[in-house]
């Protein structure tokens, strides 16, 4: 039996993670454990579609699930996911802020220009 390189099993994490309403369970969750009647709202999916990014989510081992009576409860299975989202953020929050300040700059540099067009 041979194993996937580790880019392989990296880039398949990254595609369970690629999808928004999975981001989003994943948010909900941080929070604690919730019953697929609590994601729904929080979510914002349809029941047979929340089952199906669930499952994705199940077969990575991202999440895991348990019966408590009648309902099934889903729980983040390692927290270092959480830690992965902030990250995340933060890479997104720092782009952002180099092309706000970008835009600063070219909209500065702009205003001469502006300016001899009024003329």
């Amino acid at each position: 039996m041979t194993t996937a390189p580790i880019h392989q099993v990296k880039a398949d994490l990254f595609k369970v993670l690629g999808h928004p309403a999975r981001i989003r369970v994943l948010e909900v969750l941080r929070d604690g454990e919730r019953s697929v009647s609590e994601l729904i709202p929080a979510v914002g999916l349809e029941s047979s579609h929340l089952s199906q990014q669930l499952g994705v989510m199940r077969r990575a081992n991202l999440i895991q699930a348990r019966k408590e009576g009648a309902s099934v409860v889903y729980s983040v299975g390692n927290p270092m996911l959480f830690d992965l989202l902030d990250l995340a953020r933060k890479i997104l929050t720092s782009s952002l802020a180099d092309t706000r300040d970008l835009l600063a700059e070219l909209e500065a540099s702009d205003v001469p220009a502006r300016a001899d067009r009024r003329r």
